[in-house]
Parts: C-alpha cells; structure tokens; sequence
C-alpha cells in the first residue's frame, strides 16, 4: 500500500517540452513512473522524450486519449494556476503542482475551483510526492529512498530528503514521501496527508516536518493527539529566525504568539509526537518511537 500514488498512477506532464519538465519527466519515467503523455498547447502530435511520450494541446485531449488520472505540472508561475484550474476542470484526480512563485492571487481562484471539482492538489511550491519503487512525481531524488514501512510528510524541500538520508541510515525505509509545499495557500494540508498515512495499513510510523509561520502545524499536532494510532516525530525548521522575518518559503513568516519554532515545539510535545531539536535525530528518534 501507498498514499495516492503507485505504480498504477497514470501520469501527465504539463509543461512537458520545457526545460524543467523534460528533465524531470525524463528522472519520473526512469524510475519507472507510468508517464503516459504530455500537454503544451500547440505542440500537440509531437513525441517527446526521445520518443517515448506523446504531446497534446490540452489536458482534456491527453485525458481522453491517455486515461490519466494524475497530472503533475512544470509550468512557469504567472500560468501555473490556470494550468492546476485545467488540470482539475478535466477530471483529473490529483494534480501536483512543482511550480514556485505562483501568485497568491492565483490561487484563491484555484483553490476555490478545484475544491468545488473534488480535485486533490498537492503544492504548489513543493518537491511532490514519492512511493518508493513504484512512482516519483516531481525533483525528488528517487535514488536515496528505501522501500519500508515509515511515511514522511514536509513542508520543506530539501529536509525532506534528509529526512528520508536520515531514516535510511537507520535501516528504516519509506511507503510515501509527500512534499506538500510551503506557500501560504496549498492544496493538500497535513491534516489531510496525516489521514491518509493513518488509514495506510503498511505505514507504521510518520516523520512531520513543519516550519515556521502560521497555524498548520499546530492543528496537525492536536489531530494528531486525538485521532493517530501510529507513532509520529517531528521536526520544526526556522529555530533560529527572527520574529517578522520571512524565511525560505512564503508562509514561513513568524507574526508572534505560537508560530514560532519554540512554541510549535511545545504543542508538539504535549500532544505525544516525539520532537527533534535537529534534524540529524529524526533516524534514531523513529527507530526508538516504533520499539
């Protein structure tokens, strides 16, 4: 089992000519991710990637010729939100959307459209979404996950995959790793990946890593008290940043009050997640919690 993605995920590429995607998609298909097409409008017909992965207009046209059920989109910033609205406007299920720098504006629009679709969007602003051995989307590096039983769910990048550097140094693998993006609005919250790793019966534990700025870490750790079977640690980046400065990503603004990385702690703490004071702990910190 897996979170939303698996070898089985019939995958688009939007954006799939551009620098980004054809490299990425190049990383997807050899990792063994089911790309079945891609969409730039007017280069429908053409083949891309040396051949392998044909190109449409529209993501309508791809659906209906492909069957896809998963979009995922390397589209620059000022058509990104049109491109997550098209995507979900098609059918298609989940859409993952790498793309940084997408307007806020842009997303109130989006978010609104495709929650009325029923469209689950993961990002923007994120590294996607990994189920180890059967499915990549996104820059994630495929090489360095281990197949195993832990899920790993971030708001940052790059801690993502020292998250996982760490978990494999203790000999302990992965089912899914979800990067759900560290913009001010996004699709996929941590609340509701933490839902689909507790309902995951081969996931056996969870590693959170959270930021500073806003509330969502917080509401996860009080879902997490009240609703998680499984162990989860935890890990808040920013611990050393000053109040009122923005920090990396866009929601990682700290206002005072509880989203600070100390006070973020704290409630994590008290809601029963076994907490990392560095990201280096996170390996032998899971180990111990699944004892």
């Amino acid at each position: 089992m897996s979170i939303l993605v698996n070898k089985d995920s019939r995958v688009i590429v939007q954006g799939i000519t551009g620098s980004e995607g054809t490299f990425h998609a190049t990383q997807m298909l050899e990792y063994g991710t089911n790309v079945v097409g891609g969409v730039t409008p007017g280069k429908g017909g053409q083949m891309a990637l040396d051949g392998q992965v044909p190109v449409f207009n529209s993501v309508e046209e791809a659906k209906a010729a492909t069957d896809a059920n998963v979009s995922i989109i390397f589209v620059p910033p000022p058509f990104a939100a049109e491109a997550i609205i098209e995507a979900s406007d098609a059918g298609v299920e989940l859409v993952v959307c790498i793309t940084e720098g997408v307007p806020v504006h842009d997303m109130v629009k989006a978010k609104r459209i495709i929650d009325q679709n029923g469209t689950r969007l993961i990002g923007p602003n994120c590294p996607g979404i990994i189920t180890v051995d059967e499915c990549k989307l996104g820059i994630m590096p495929g090489f360095i996950c281990q197949k195993g039983n832990i899920g790993v769910l971030s708001k940052s990048g790059t801690l993502t995959y020292e998250a996982i550097g760490q978990l494999v140094n203790v000999g302990l693998g992965q089912t899914t790793a979800i990067g759900i993006g560290g913009d001010p609005i996004i699709g996929t919250t941590m609340i509701d990946a933490l839902k689909l790793f507790e309902a995951d019966p081969e996931t056996e534990g969870v590693v959170l890593i959270g930021e500073i700025g806003g509330q969502m870490e917080n509401e996860a750790a009080r879902w997490i008290k009240d609703n998680m079977s499984k162990p989860v640690v935890g890990f808040i980046a920013g611990q050393t940043a000053p109040p009122g400065r923005r920090m990396g990503h866009a929601g990682a603004i700290v206002s005072g009050g509880d989203d600070t990385a100390e006070a973020k702690m704290r409630i994590m703490t008290e809601c029963g997640i076994a907490v990392c004071e560095s990201v280096a702990d996170i390996g032998e910190k899971m180990k111990a919690a699944l004892q």
